[in-house]
């Protein structure tokens, strides 16, 4: 059987099994009689709700939650369910303490989305990968009695088999160590959260002891139900909360930038004027020098000629006669002096205009200190970024945070086999390597689901004799 017959087969079993929990209304509501608000991260709020003890609802079953009072309902996801505690993933938040909550869960819409994706991977072969998956096909065909014959480890396929939980966990995160060095996209999974709380703290840790930084290299979809996990705090790893504090700061970024932007555009007309000031300035200083010029020397020619006139009885007779032969005499002189006395009257009255303007454009001119490399600053900033048209659309640009690119930055994506078969943003993603942690304990269309999803290679962990006693794969080994 191939992995398109196998999947072809649980498609067949999903849309039965759709059509059976549709037609006989199996998702019945439950009430809770009171939840308390654990924690909040980003925009998703963890509740803890007091749930019958017979009831039981499943791993990352989609569930809609309706208030006591009736007001809109909101929608979350189980994350663990252990007695009467239920622990739900809700979008909207509640409060911190909720006295009563009607729980409706959707296990027909759960299957549906496995089936869809299912659907998906073979309708859209050019989008999902099913080389690696064939090899994965033999391992669910396997029957009972046949676990002494497990597919040897290739390239394609690695199993790490083995009844010590400890040794095969340390063994993945050694794994892990060696495919991040080589620039590998990983996609780990594991049965349910707290496995995955705990397979995420080990390679943590890992990864930690080997010089790499696990905060930046990996994360976990949803919100961890431990605080932390093998020396490692979980919460720094949660995807919401990595995703909100990258958004946070980025929010920051563009708050900070508008800022430099309005006060470029700012700068731009009041530098501009002051630069049109200061060539005024400029101009009527010039004008000034021009006139205190012109003014010194008329103060030197109705110097020389006063010295002229207090000297002319004394001078010789031949120069007196050259004086008088080009209409200089003791008359014109003084005609002289007046003369130039009139102007140097006139060049001060200029003068005096002159200043006055100088003094009330100095200030207008003036730059207060700091205010042009502060302009400079600015503008160095905004040419780097592609300038002002670049800016403008950097700040127009919408406020929506973009979960399928800020995953695609992850080399370790950890979740639930769950969510990744029904969760549409793993539809829209792609990795180099899967690996499975606690593989017997996950059923075969979440496998195959994630399978599709590689590109490369398979890594398959766990107790090889809980293949028989769990018997998640009795359908396809019937099959």
């Amino acid at each position: 059987m191939t992995a398109t017959e196998l999947i072809e087969l649980w498609i067949t079993r999903l849309e039965a099994t759709h059509v059976h929990l549709t037609e006989t209304g199996q998702d019945a509501p439950v009430v809770a009689s009171r939840g308390h608000l654990v924690k909040t991260i980003g925009e998703l709020h963890l509740y803890e709700f007091i749930v019958p003890a017979d009831v039981q609802l499943s791993v990352d079953l989609p569930v809609s939650v309706i208030p006591f009072d009736e007001t809109d309902a909101t929608e979350g996801i189980v994350l663990r369910h252990t007695g009467d505690s239920l622990l739900v993933q809700l979008v909207d938040a509640l409060g911190r303490d909720v006295p009563s909550v009607t729980i409706v869960p959707d296990q027909a819409g759960l299957v549906g989305m496995t089936a869809s994706r299912l659907r998906d991977m073979l309708a859209k072969p050019n989008l999902y990968h099913l080389g690696p998956a064939e090899r994965l096909t033999s391992l669910l065909r396997m029957h009972e009695g046949e676990t002494a014959a497990l597919p040897s480890a290739s390239s394609v396929f690695t199993t790490v088999w083995s009844d010590d939980r400890s040794y095969r966990r340390q063994k993945l995160g050694n794994l892990a160590m060696e495919l991040i060095r080589v620039n590998k996209r990983i996609l780990l999974i594991s049965a349910d959260h707290q496995e995955c709380d705990e397979i995420v703290g080990i390679v943590g840790r890992t990864m930690k002891a080997g010089g790499l930084n696990h905060k930046t290299w990996m994360t976990r979809y949803e919100l961890p139900i431990a605080s932390h996990a093998g020396g490692v705090e979980l919460h720094e790893l949660g995807f919401e909360a990595q995703m909100h504090q990258f958004y946070a700061k980025s929010q920051g970024d563009k708050a900070s930038l508008k800022y430099k932007y309005d006060r470029f555009r700012e700068l731009i007309p009041f530098l501009s004027q002051k630069e049109a000031k200061q060539k005024d300035l400029d101009e009527v200083r010039l004008l000034e020098w021009r006139l205190v010029t012109q003014l010194r020397d008329l103060q030197v020619r109705i110097a020389d000629v006063r010295k002229t006139l207090e000297e002319f009885e004394n001078l010789p007779l031949f120069q007196r006669l050259t004086m008088q032969a080009v209409g200089k005499n003791a008359e014109s002189l003084k005609q002289y002096c007046a003369l130039y006395q009139n102007q140097m009257d006139q060049v001060n009255k200029e003068l005096d205009v002159a200043k006055g303007r100088i003094q009330q454009l100095a200030p207008e001119a003036a730059v207060p200190r700091g205010t042009r490399a502060e302009f400079e600053d600015l503008k160095e900033h905004v040419t780097k970024l592609g300038g002002t048209k670049k800016v403008r659309e950097l700040l127009a640009a919408e406020e929506n945070p973009n979960r399928q690119a800020f995953i695609q930055n992850r080399r370790v994506v950890a979740a639930t086999p769950t969510r990744v078969a029904s969760d549409p943003l793993f539809g829209r993603v792609r990795f180099d390597v899967l690996m499975v942690d606690e593989a017997p304990r996950i059923a075969a269309p979440s496998l195959l689901a994630a399978a599709g999803l590689v590109r490369e290679r398979i890594i398959v962990s766990g107790d090889p004799r809980e293949i028989v006693t769990l018997g998640n794969w009795a359908m396809a080994q019937s099959g």
